[in-house]
């Protein structure tokens, strides 16, 4: 039925997926998580002549339907009756809403169903969502860790929903655990989630009954872990995985604030870590799905770490 799904008929270009709503959401000034993190990427992408190897593609708007794959109504509607019209309003302590998130987040989880859509139809090889609010600590009814609903899930189950597709990948390579994505898909074994963090760390999850879900794959890793040993994590841990898994789509929750420089987490790696990790997912991606691949910004907040991290992950989707 879906024998369309394995030739490529795009343009042989990444997809540069994102949207200028996603600049309307602020937490306030001083925030990590800051529109200027979208505007330093683009920038290095430009500079690196990268961007030239991409198509840009401006998002749609998530519909209602596809939020509710992951999000209950209720739990929708309540984030639009705390959405404030002047200032802020916290949902917790580090969580803020002003009166662009609810739009910022609806485009945002929309770049990732474009995405999805895009590479399964043979419109790009693969896609990156240069997007925010982020979105792998939102659980279906809880906002946490800058996060209000869960993009990449929401992308995930668009791909169920619409390609009837049974063994989805998510790696999630953020410092911190991906609280939401676990929350969302512990017993649905139609998705495969592999999830390295530091650990003891916020959201302090991810150690609990290891192996009771045989489809969450949570890898704590100790403060201070460099790039050798995530390496050697990811050869010995990750990869048997996959290919015992066969996914039929690779999904990357794509955090880069376990770089050296960013100061949101303990970890040591650099880009030449991103790049390696990347060049892996993408060979998975290649021997199992025809190279579907799909990659939605998270973490990563100290801008220049963060763009060069990112380029250095476009760059080998780029010249795939």
């Amino acid at each position: 039925m879906f024998e369309w799904l394995n030739r490529f008929t795009g343009t042989g270009m990444t997809a540069y997926i994102t949207h200028p709503a996603c600049f309307g959401h602020n937490m306030g000034e001083g925030h990590p998580e800051s529109p200027e993190r979208l505007l330093a990427i683009k920038e290095k992408l430009i500079e690196l002549k990268l961007f030239d190897l991409l198509q840009e593609v401006e998002a749609d708007e998530v519909t209602d339907i596809q939020l509710s794959r992951v999000h209950p109504p209720r739990y929708l509607r309540y984030l639009e009756s705390v959405s404030p019209n002047t200032g802020t309003y916290r949902v917790d302590t580090d969580t803020a809403m002003n009166s662009g998130t609810i739009t910022a987040m609806r485009y945002a989880a929309g770049a990732v169903v474009k995405a999805v859509d895009m590479v399964m139809r043979g419109k790009a090889p693969n896609a990156f969502c240069a997007v925010r609010p982020p979105g792998h600590h939102a659980e279906s009814e809880k906002a946490m860790g800058f996060c209000f609903i869960n993009n990449i899930a929401i992308g995930a189950m668009h791909a169920i929903a619409e390609y009837h597709l049974q063994r989805i990948l998510i790696v999630d390579f953020d410092v911190h655990h991906g609280n939401g994505t676990d929350e969302i898909f512990k017993d649905d074994d139609r998705i495969m989630l592999i999830s390295s963090f530091q650990h003891p760390f916020f959201p302090y999850s991810g150690d609990k009954a290891l192996g009771k879900n045989p489809n969450i794959v949570n890898i704590p890793m100790p403060s201070g872990t460099k790039g050798l040993e995530f390496r050697e994590m990811v050869a010995e841990n990750w990869l048997p995985r996959i290919e015992a898994f066969r996914p039929e789509l690779i999904m990357i929750s794509a955090g880069f604030d376990a770089h050296i420089e960013d100061g949101m987490g303990n970890f040591g790696l650099v880009e030449a870590d991103y790049t390696w990790v990347t060049q892996h997912l993408l060979r998975q991606a290649q021997l199992h799905c025809q190279g579907r691949l799909v990659s939605a910004l998270e973490g990563g907040y100290d801008t220049d770490p963060l763009a060069r991290s990112v380029a250095a992950h476009i760059q080998v989707l780029a010249e795939a």
